[in-house]
């Protein structure tokens, strides 16, 4: 320990006559401002963890509901008399048979059911009382029969989708107040509904056929589901993988490595700066131009959809590869050189690798952006209606299919709020996809990382 730090106070002056230990005017001033900054600091990130507290509280408050969903249990007949006259069991000639015809069939358990239970219906006519059950719910019977034709002369327990409105009043989405404004339902249902699950016929419960099923009519809220978008999504995906990868590593490479700077290098690296700043919508009108109109390719297709979000993401993938080249010390280089290894060596066997985790982590995060695009696909086509699940690859790729954040477009765009409620469900899943990719982009980038 010195003089100095042992006694402060004898200090040497300075020219003024004041010890340096002394704070002047000018220091307080210059703490006060960096005291100021912390605090505009930190009251920027306590701001930004609000809002986005508050919008995952919006999104998961509005969609947790949607994995959800209200059945009734029923006693179904199926009388061959009205499912399968002649009495042959086949699927083709059964077919015939339409979803009114099992609707009728539905509607009577319903009856029979609410008449064995002793369940009072005063105040409901008939239409109501049928009304009470999803005009999906004809459907899911007609095709569980048409693949098990031995059901037709049997009694089976069968869960029936109730509507959306129904289904609402246990998620607490619509009210007896509502209902009294509502001409798809009446408090008589409500109240119906209330006697129904007091009598344990209707329960809500996990709804796997929400990550399953099709879309649905805007008829049918409680029957929507996300399986063709995430089939559409994942094709893409793959389609953008094996585009974007070799093409944007191998083109960062070149420019990093091997190409001479001159003019036309320079000029490639600006437009390839300036492309990755491009807006998405632009990709989408380019794709619709070159992809559908003039190579012909079929619109809301996978396949489009994958090249449009290529060119999109190859910016995003050349550029942090070429950051992660360029953070590779030239020292590597130079020592793979020095024992006889020729450029290509060099490059390949030990900048490339000591990259990866780089590389990696800009892919995905390239994937997971290509992922919640939305605007370039709506100009391709794909915000139709698409019910039918694309095939298996490669033919799936050309067949029409949708995407997850289109789909959650198309259903914000309803009137019935409970494709609000669907739409809010399906964000929490692209949510989940999202962090899943940016998760793996984290553990490879902290596996593959090398120091030095």
């Amino acid at each position: 320990m010195t003089d100095f730090t042992a006694n402060p106070a004898a200090a040497t002056p300075t020219a003024r006559g004041k010890s340096i230990l002394e704070l002047d005017a000018r220091t307080r001033k210059r703490n006060a401002a960096e005291g100021r900054f912390r605090a505009y600091g930190l009251t920027a990130v306590i701001l930004a963890v609000m809002a986005l507290a508050m919008l995952l509280i919006s999104i998961f408050g509005n969609g947790s509901s949607a994995f959800q969903q209200t059945t009734l249990d029923l006693e179904i007949a199926l009388p061959a008399e009205k499912l399968d006259k002649t009495g042959a069991r086949d699927p083709e000639v059964m077919k015939k048979v339409t979803t009114i015809g099992y609707a009728a069939v539905i509607n009577a358990a319903l009856h029979d059911t609410l008449a064995a239970k002793n369940i009072p219906v005063e105040g409901l006519s008939k239409k109501e009382i049928d009304g009470m059950v999803s005009q999906e719910a004809a459907a899911q019977l007609r095709n569980t029969v048409l693949a098990n034709p031995a059901l037709v002369g049997t009694t089976i327990p069968f869960n029936v989708l109730v509507n959306g409105r129904i289904d609402g009043y246990f998620k607490g989405r619509v009210s007896m107040e509502s209902a009294e404004k509502d001409s798809n339902v009446s408090p008589a249902q409500l109240k119906l509904a209330d006697d129904l699950r007091a009598a344990g016929l209707l329960a809500t419960h996990f709804n796997a056929d929400f990550i399953s099923n099709p879309d649905a009519s805007d008829q049918r809220p409680e029957a929507a589901g996300l399986g063709v978008a995430i089939i559409g999504s994942a094709y893409m995906m793959i389609i953008v993988l094996l585009l974007s990868l070799p093409i944007g590593v191998a083109t960062s490479i070149y420019l990093e490595e091997f190409a001479p700077k001159n003019r036309w290098t320079d000029i490639i690296e600006v437009n390839i700066s300036n492309l990755a700043a491009v807006p998405s919508i632009v990709f989408g009108i380019l794709g619709l131009a070159i992809f559908i109109n003039f190579a012909g390719l079929p619109q809301s297709a996978p396949i489009v959809g994958g090249l449009v979000l290529t060119l999109m993401t190859l910016p995003r993938i050349i550029i942090p590869a070429r950051a992660a080249l360029k953070a590779v010390p030239p020292s590597i280089r130079d020592a793979a050189l020095g024992v006889g290894a020729s450029k290509m060596q060099s490059v390949f066997h030990h900048v490339l690798p000591l990259a990866a985790p780089g590389i990696l982590t800009g892919m995905i995060i390239g994937l997971a952006q290509a992922l919640g695009e939305t605007a370039p696909l709506l100009l391709i086509g794909m915000v139709a209606f698409v019910r039918e699940y694309p095939g298996a690859p490669l033919d799936g790729f050309f067949d029409p299919a949708s995407a997850l954040p289109v789909q959650i477009y198309n259903w914000t765009q309803r009137a019935d709020p409970a494709f609000v409620e669907r739409a809010s469900g399906a964000i929490i899943v692209l949510l989940v996809f999202l962090l899943a990719m940016n998760t793996v982009a984290i553990i490879l980038r902290r596996r593959f990382e090398r120091r030095w």
